[in-house]
């Protein structure tokens, strides 16, 4: 999975789960903030915007739809590059896309400048960030992936609550123009954890192994920049299908509930710690979803928990849409704020329990393409309704039905579709000769410590990973379907 030359290891390597995995880890934490916290932040620059340039606020709500959208919807692009790249060369430049857009915008002198530079160059820069580091993360971490998961998305509350008031005093002291100049500076720090995505290193031993376990005629399959196939799986069509209309509500309330705070009479100031109390609410239920997510008992059932999570974060809006004053809309902060916690902590956990590690790096690129066209829609459309209407109550009730009902749909999908291909004899007999590979490869790597130089003939006694050939995983699926023929004749 990953880059192609640069990032690839051979099939059925071992994830590190720590060492240089912590760095990596790091460097994630901070990206996921810059990504999901930045498209909020500066909805605190909204109302400057408003007076500025003389616009509504479904016209200000486009510069965070946009770049969401970017975010979202150069996923294949972002994919292609990174298997024809590597992770580390794309965050890079990334992040000078990323800092080059906010310096533009600073000079510019119309709304649409701003949806140029700040929505698509700016979010083209984040993008060429936030997918690589996932991928990466995805290659250190494997029996620790949920806590890992639940860390890294800790990111973005974290950045949420020192973006959010940071841009408040920037506006203050050097205005909107002067803050977009400081936060762009700011994004060059996405060069630095693009560098700390080092590839893993592969060991002659493993290399040996990997050549071994093919025939001397037969060559590697050329990696596919962009996997299609997984539109296949069930599981991953629904999951797509309810993430699509999951986030056509879900960034709606922090866009719009500083908004909603001024328009109640309260100070800017005031009106933008909600932000922060929602961050530091959010920052403390990342993890702990991540760690509940890891256990044993919880991690077959994820998919459920994050349908629970999604619920929860429904419900909270549809109820929060009753606030009439501050003190309402800071109960709705805690409220949202643990269940978009836990629904940024589960969804990308979610996604690789299904696809697998092979397939992540193109079906990640390929949900968030779908997701696009629902983030690029949400915003700006509760935008209008708010023109019309000129009631938050409105806002907040449409964007919780809409997420409400993506949970409905990736419950239902998983009990009625996904469950019964767990059944069908075929998936199971692919995941025995998977499960069979893996503890191959541990029994492998015991042995190799034990006999330190040892010379053994090759198999599966001493560890060497050639015990399932490729070639025998189609034999064993053949055998069975000529298994399931003959009983129906008989």
């Amino acid at each position: 999975m990953g880059g192609a030359v640069v990032d690839d290891g051979p099939s059925g390597m071992k994830a590190p789960d720590g060492g240089w995995g912590w760095a990596v880890l790091a460097g994630c934490f901070v990206i996921t903030g810059f990504s999901y916290a930045f498209p909020k932040a500066v909805s605190v620059f909204f109302k400057e915007l408003i007076r500025e340039f003389d616009v509504g606020y479904s016209d200000t709500a486009w510069i965070s739809s946009i770049l969401l959208a970017m975010l979202y919807g150069t996923g294949p692009l972002c994919s292609v590059l990174v298997n024809r790249f590597g992770c580390r060369p794309v965050m890079m430049v990334g992040g000078l896309f990323a800092s080059l857009g906010m310096i533009l915008a600073s000079f510019a002198t119309s709304i649409t400048h701003i949806y140029l530079c700040t929505g698509v160059i700016t979010g083209l820069g984040l993008a060429l960030n936030f997918q690589p580091s996932l991928i990466m993360l995805n290659r250190y971490f494997s029996q620790k992936r949920p806590l890992a998961n639940g860390l890294a998305a800790a990111g973005s509350p974290v950045a949420l609550c020192c973006l959010s008031p940071l841009g408040q005093i920037l506006q203050y002291q050097y205005g909107w123009r002067g803050g977009f100049l400081i936060l762009g500076g700011m994004l060059l720090n996405c060069c630095a954890c693009g560098a700390l995505m080092r590839p893993l290193l592969i060991s002659k031993k493993a290399q040996e192994l990997d050549e071994s376990t093919l025939p001397a005629a037969t060559e590697k399959p050329k990696k596919k920049l962009l996997d299609f196939s997984v539109f296949k799986d069930r599981g991953f069509v629904i999951y797509t299908t309810a993430a699509s209309i999951m986030v056509l509500g879900l960034f709606v309330p922090p866009v719009f509930v500083v908004s909603y705070a001024k328009g109640l009479g309260n100070e800017d100031t005031k009106s933008a710690l909600l932000l922060t109390i929602l961050g530091f609410v959010d920052m403390f239920a990342r993890p702990l979803s991540g760690l509940i997510a890891g256990m044993k008992c919880v991690r077959p059932r994820s998919v459920y928990l994050f349908s629970f999570a999604i619920i929860f974060n429904g419900c909270t809006d549809i109820i929060g849409s009753q606030a009439k004053d501050y003190s309402g809309l800071v109960v709705f902060c805690i409220f949202f704020g643990m269940s978009y916690g836990m629904v940024g902590a589960l969804q990308f956990e979610v996604l690789m329990a299904i696809v697998g590690t092979e397939k992540f790096s193109s079906a990640i690129g390929l949900v968030l393409l779908m997701e696009a066209i629902a983030v690029l829609v949400g915003p700006p459309g509760a935008g209008r309704l708010l023109d019309a209407t000129h009631q938050y109550m409105y806002v907040f009730l449409l964007a919780g039905c809409e997420v409400t009902l993506s949970a409905f749909v990736i419950t239902m999908g998983n009990f009625l579709c996904i469950r019964r291909k767990q059944e069908d004899p075929d998936a199971n007999m692919e995941m025995a000769v998977t499960a069979s590979e893996m503890e191959g490869l541990n029994y492998g790597d015991e042995g190799q410590e034990v006999d330190k130089g040892e010379k053994k003939p090759r198999g599966k006694e001493n560890g060497i990973v050639d015990a399932v050939k490729p070639g025998e995983v189609m034999m064993i699926k053949e055998m069975g379907k000529e298994g399931r023929d003959e009983n129906k004749m008989l």
